[in-house]
């Protein structure tokens, strides 16, 4: 599981440093392109994709004890998250579909056309990543760790806390509170997601050169033994 966060770290900015000039040339659509730089972008997130719900898959059994709805729904928000991310995949190849099998489309066009794909591409990135990963992996995950302490609850505080942060600067810039839209960083922006990078990083250290705390594991059946008291008021039948 360790891994798989690091992982997700990994691929989420090589992906994004990949994609480079077809995010940020208006005029990649009609130029000469990096066509290979996009294809190694979409197999990073290809790979982001299939760790974040890898991360899910390896958690829920674990998170369930502690409150299986709240697990359930960390599922649900990665799997949200993963499907944003798939769309502005998409997008960006395809501007290098276009850009190879339009030559005789007019230019004007083709770069409106791939602007639009951008916009796609980039509010993809602030729906997804940039809002329902601090609801799920920020808010959602950091609370059942608290609750459990199966990692230090300091540092799942950054979660508790770093989640909110980042899904409401998502709210702000969607509705134009920060910067002008998506594709820029706004300084307060980037402030507030600080937490939640501080929270993720820590989670895949922790979880790959430490593990789970021992203590706070909580083992397939019963979490303590049952006695009379459990059964006071039970119809008759029912007690044992």
């Amino acid at each position: 599981m360790g891994v798989l966060f690091i992982l997700t770290f990994v691929t989420s900015i090589v992906g994004e440093i990949a994609y480079g000039p077809v995010l940020t040339d208006p005029n990649y659509i009609t130029g000469a392109g990096a066509d290979t730089r996009v294809f190694l972008g979409a197999f990073m997130e290809l790979g982001l994709i299939i760790t974040n719900i890898g991360c899910a898959l390896f958690l829920f059994p674990i998170l369930k004890r502690q409150n299986e709805a709240l697990a359930l729904g960390y599922v649900a928000a990665r799997i949200v998250e993963c499907t944003f991310i798939l769309v502005g995949l998409v997008s960006a190849l395809a501007i290098v579909t276009l850009r190879k099998g339009a030559g005789g489309a007019d230019a004007g066009a083709l770069v409106t056309v791939g602007k639009s794909l951008v916009a796609t591409h980039n509010w993809t990135f602030l729906l997804g990543p940039g809002l329902i990963d601090g609801l799920g992996t920020g808010l959602i995950l950091g609370w059942l760790m608290y609750r459990s302490g199966l990692v230090a609850r300091r540092m799942a505080l950054f979660g508790v806390v770093g989640g909110p942060l980042l899904a409401a600067s998502g709210i702000a810039v969607l509705f134009g509170l920060f910067g002008s839209g998506p594709g820029t960083t706004p300084t307060w922006q980037g402030v507030m997601t600080v937490p939640e990078i501080v929270w993720e990083a820590f989670l895949g250290l922790w979880l790959t050169f430490k593990g789970f705390n021992p203590s706070s594991v909580v083992l397939d059946g019963p979490s303590r033994v049952e006695g009379p008291a459990d059964y006071a008021g039970a119809p008759r039948a029912l007690v044992p």
